[in-house]
């Protein structure tokens, strides 16, 4: 074989990038625990700390803005620095951050430290991560980048499960001072491998690709990303009331904690199945016919939470809710390589994930409210629809502008 015929193993599609994959999935699962911990151990923490439901929703809440901003700033630091200074911050911020949130005797410093350390350092494990790979595939991007997201949902899957295992045996601030340590002994390394900065070809190849980068709406790239940053913030809020409160609406329903630990821990395996599946949909059809179908999905997937309360009942629907939205958030990031700028990746990218992140730190915390005001949580259900039928409305404004504008060309 001559020179010439040798493969690139740094090519997009190509060894390296299924290995960096792979490293990027191990690092947004042991990050991931940021977004989840404190949704297992939320009974526990407002009975520790004496306070009603929305207090107790507040670290949640907190943590979803500090993740939802480092997202965005990470994604710009990407851009210019690559991956690794990111990660290997994120580890530290972690470990500092699950290890002062055992230490705190207020749920004032709790909620600080869930949202300056916490959900920070857990940012660079999701937006900029996805950014990053996406820039290591063409032919199966859409996949790579469902992959690479579903990380953030395998933590979910794993993560509750250790949890409740532990805190059979030790209490929740225990519990976070173990997670401290297995943030900063694997993160670190695994950080390491990821060095290489992407192939300066694969920064351009969308302006020359038939696949990314040559969908357009007419509308200006701030007006569409203004218009994904509303659709993500929507979308979120109404996947927000299963994935925060299920854990304490199978306690209101004296289920207990175990029931609902086992229902994040469905929802998000079948997360991961719905991602995969709309990856290689996304490579297919595209990112904004995707992520239509999930939002439909989702939304009767929250219809059926209303009717249905029963404990095997909120098994199935759990799962059918997992198996609905888990495709939706990765579909944004699709989007926005389809539509906007490959160099700017980092950034659009971690904005729109930043958008999805308030909506979840945001339906986090009216979902407590509404619960606190109604002695209910049937109300906070029916918010989540609505906010769902806006997201719906936007993605089928995008998809019919961008009809009309191919059948003028």
């Amino acid at each position: 074989m001559s020179q010439t015929d040798t493969p690139d193993l740094y090519a997009q599609d190509g060894p390296y990038a299924w290995f960096r994959l792979a490293i990027s999935i191990l690092l947004s699962t042991i990050g991931g625990a940021g977004m989840w911990v404190v949704v297992i151990v939320l009974p526990d923490v407002q009975t520790d700390f004496g306070v009603d439901r929305a207090g107790a929703s507040l670290p949640y809440t907190a943590t979803m803005a500090g993740f939802a901003i480092g997202n965005f700033i990470l994604g710009r630091f990407v851009d210019r620095y690559g991956i690794v200074p990111p990660v290997i911050a994120s580890a530290l911020f972690l470990a500092a951050g699950f290890s002062l949130a055992a230490l705190s005797q207020n749920i004032l410093l709790f909620t600080v430290a869930q949202g300056l350390l916490i959900g920070l350092g857990t940012s660079a494990t999701f937006g900029p991560l996805v950014a990053d790979i996406s820039h290591w595939f063409l032919k199966r991007r859409g996949l790579a980048v469902a992959c690479a997201a579903s990380g953030n949902y395998l933590a979910g899957v794993l993560w509750p499960s250790f949890i409740q295992w532990n805190l059979q045996s030790a209490d929740w601030r225990e519990t976070y001072f173990v997670i401290a340590a297995v943030c900063l002994v694997t993160m670190v390394p695994l950080a390491l491998l990821l060095r290489r900065r992407p192939p300066e070809a694969a920064l351009a190849i969308d302006t020359a690709s038939q696949r990314f980068g040559q969908h357009t709406t007419g509308l200006s790239p701030t007006a569409l990303q203004a218009l994904l940053i509303i659709a993500g913030l929507s979308c979120c809020v109404a996947m927000s009331m299963p994935q925060v409160h299920i854990v304490a609406y199978c306690v209101d329903l004296g289920y207990g904690v175990a029931p609902g630990a086992d229902m994040i821990a469905l929802m998000t395996g079948m997360g991961v199945i719905s991602r995969l599946v709309s990856g290689v949909l996304a490579d297919k059809i595209g990112g904004v016919r995707t992520l239509l179908i999930g939002s439909v999905l989702q939304c009767a997937a929250l219809f059926l939470y209303i009717p249905f309360n029963g404990l095997a009942s909120l098994y199935l629907v759990s799962l059918i809710f997992g198996l609905s939205q888990g495709g939706i958030v990765p579909s944004y990031a699709v989007i926005v390589r389809e539509y906007l700028p490959a160099r700017e990746a980092g950034q659009r990218v971690g904005l729109v994930m930043m958008s999805t992140i308030l909506g979840m730190a945001l339906g986090g915390w009216m979902s407590g409210l509404i619960y606190d005001l109604t002695g209910s949580y049937q109300a906070a259900f029916l918010n989540g629809i609505a906010w769902n039928f806006l997201n719906m409305a936007i993605m089928l404004f995008i998809l019919f502008r961008g009809r009309a504008r191919l059948a003028m060309s």
